[in-house]
């Protein structure tokens, strides 16, 4: 196993496809970018599975830094912007890994995986990882450049204190009700 895989497990804490798939993913973009010390590598993920962790430990584009922003899509799509050169790539994996799984994560998820269906389940996951990291790259993803508008930059918001709670948060985060400032979370509390 090489060293980066090893890191890229030891980050997420476990080896499964989905940590692999971001490995993979970043892999691939290595070959294109250089890793991000700061924000000149952006990450927009449009899922937030495990693979999220080996872009993050991989490539250094992480939500603290600002740059890797989180799209709610439900899809193994990657898109990477670098401000060096104003390139954008695409990759989507296309390596349907539900045919390798099978409906095993249904019935986990449902509380119906017998010790069978567990032992099943983990056999094939070794089998989909063997393939996501033996597999060359033009199986597994579709890849392409895109032009998409320069991502915003992490920006620093002054601080207030809420007027229900009394707990700071992001001046952009807050709500006004019945004349008090207040966090999200005391807004939603007092609505309903």
């Amino acid at each position: 196993m090489n060293e980066d895989y090893q890191k890229t497990i030891e980050f997420h804490g476990h080896e499964c496809p989905g940590v692999t798939i971001g490995y993979r993913v970043s892999k691939y973009v290595l070959d294109h970018y250089e890793r991000s010390e700061d924000e000149q590598l952006v990450a927009i993920v449009e899922n937030n599975s495990c693979s999220i962790d080996g872009i993050q430990q991989m490539l250094g584009c992480t939500f603290g830094k600002g740059n890797l922003k989180f799209k709610d899509n439900g899809k193994h799509v990657y898109t990477f912007y670098s401000r060096g050169n104003n390139k954008a790539l695409r990759i989507y994996l296309k390596y349907n890994l539900a045919d390798k799984v099978g409906n095993f994560n249904k019935k986990f998820n449902e509380g119906t995986l017998t010790a069978e269906d567990e032992k099943q389940m983990f056999e094939r996951r070794k089998e989909a990882i063997k393939h996501l990291m033996e597999a060359p790259e033009e199986e597994l993803f579709d890849v392409k450049w895109v032009e998409i508008e320069e991502p915003k930059k992490a920006r620093l918001y002054p601080s207030l204190t809420c007027e229900n709670c009394g707990e700071t948060f992001m001046e952009i985060k807050g709500r006004t009700i019945d004349g008090k400032i207040v966090c999200k979370e005391c807004f939603q509390k007092l609505v309903h």
